[in-house]
């Protein structure tokens, strides 16, 4: 790990001349920041709690880390992210991570000394990650989960699930299987897990574990978790519960593949109004989570707390059930 003193000697100068330009305060020769600002851009070093001192102007550019660029959802905040930074002249530095861990901790490396601030629409809450974005020196917006110390924009995912569990309930079902993704996505993997599970007891209906499958983030993953629920039932259930449309999607596609009639056989929910959910056959009982507003709130929390305005730490936004056909 790279030091001031590192810097000092590979620079020629003193200790406290680095700190000085570190910190924009005291005499510092045109010689001599040149110097240590060409060996701190040659070895990267960002020291905690820094966040602008190497740029002498904004950059007018703010970093957008997203999970994947094959779903709606990501594609959605990054729209109102845009349209609303935009007005405001900034411009967006994308960076996919793939769901790749690393790669989120590197991208949030690379960006931090090249951007004015970083929105991260986050799906991993492992606590190197949490711990990493702690530390990032510059206004950082997370985007779907919530942790201390970071401005966040969230979803009620425990009461979306509570509540679309119950309207299964409330459609007479009293065997509901679950699909849902990896715990460490705190939000749609255990938020949304735990108000199943909790609407569930509350109505006293018991879940058997051959009902609940975890996946990933795509299609086919749905398709196979619904075959792994059919297959492994003794008593199937009559609905599913899938925590994204995608999934539901999937799941679907496997009950038409072996003959059943949604919603008569099998009802189906899943949540993120994607455009798809609407021109399946039957159209995806579904929640919009009004991604475009989520992208925009958060741009205009960042960029108020970029230009040193009052802003709101933790913002959580509305949903609206969607009624269709597949329950």
């Amino acid at each position: 790990m790279v030091t001031i003193k590192d810097i000092a000697a590979m620079a020629n100068v003193s200790r406290s001349t680095v700190s000085r330009v570190l910190n924009n305060s005291g005499y510092v020769s045109e010689e001599a920041r040149k110097r240590v600002e060409e060996v701190i851009e040659q070895t990267g070093y960002v020291p905690s709690g820094y966040a602008k001192s190497l740029r002498t102007k904004q950059t007018k550019v703010i970093g957008v880390i997203l999970p994947t660029i094959q779903t709606e959802t990501p594609s959605r905040v990054v729209t109102g992210l845009g349209r609303e930074l935009s007005k405001h002249g900034y411009q967006i530095l994308l960076a996919n991570t793939d769901h790749d861990k690393e790669k989120e901790l590197e991208y949030l490396d690379l960006l931090v000394r090249q951007v004015d601030g970083i929105v991260l629409i986050a799906t991993n809450t492992e606590p190197e990650i949490m711990e990493k974005i702690k530390s990032i020196p510059l206004p950082l917006v997370m985007i779907g989960q919530e942790t201390e110390k970071v401005m966040c924009v969230t979803y009620d995912d425990y009461h979306v699930a509570r509540e679309i569990t119950a309207f299964l309930i409330q459609k007479g079902h009293r065997r509901i299987g679950f699909i849902g993704v990896d715990e460490t996505d705190r939000a749609v993997g255990y938020m949304r897990k735990k108000g199943f599970f909790d609407e569930m007891e509350a109505h006293h209906l018991a879940v058997e574990e051959a009902w609940v499958e975890k996946c990933v983030f795509d299609i086919y993953s749905g398709h196979e978790a619904m075959k792994n629920i059919l297959n492994r039932s003794i008593q199937q259930p009559t609905a599913v519960f899938a925590v994204t449309d995608r999934l539901a999607i999937g799941a679907m596609s496997y009950l038409k593949e072996q003959g059943f009639e949604i919603p008569q056989d099998m009802a189906l929910v899943g949540i993120g109004a994607s455009e798809l959910s609407q021109y399946v056959d039957p159209p995806l009982t579904t929640v919009d989570y009004k991604n475009e507003t989520a992208g925009e709130e958060a741009a205009k929390q960042l960029l108020a707390h970029i230009q040193g305005q009052e802003f709101q730490k933790k913002l959580v936004l509305d949903y609206r059930l969607i009624i269709r056909d597949s329950v």
